[in-house]
């Protein structure tokens, strides 16, 4: 299995705006993404403005086929006005 921890930052009182969009996607990962096994938004708890989605696959087929939904494609982009930068993701094997 894959995982993947993407560090969000959002611009200051963008939290809210950022979640929605995120809520939406991750209805369609749950839906349509049988290789999905976790695909969760998280929030600092020191700082309000920093998020990070915890993901897991089956395998790289799986991660494949979530970066290439047209799910992902069509909302993924729709964060960007919340964000106060690039996403920063690393990318992990599951032991």
């Amino acid at each position: 299995m894959i995982g993947v921890v993407a560090t969000l930052k959002v611009k200051d009182g963008e939290g809210p705006g950022l979640e929605a969009v995120f809520s939406k996607l991750s209805a369609k990962v749950r839906e349509n993404e049988p290789g999905n096994v976790i695909y969760q938004l998280t929030k600092s708890r020191t700082d309000p403005n920093t998020y990070k989605v915890l993901e897991i696959y089956k395998d790289q087929d799986a991660l494949t086929a979530h970066a290439q939904s047209p799910h992902f494609r069509e909302l993924a982009p729709t964060m960007g006005p919340f964000m106060a930068g690039r996403a920063d993701v690393e990318y992990l094997d599951c032991v």
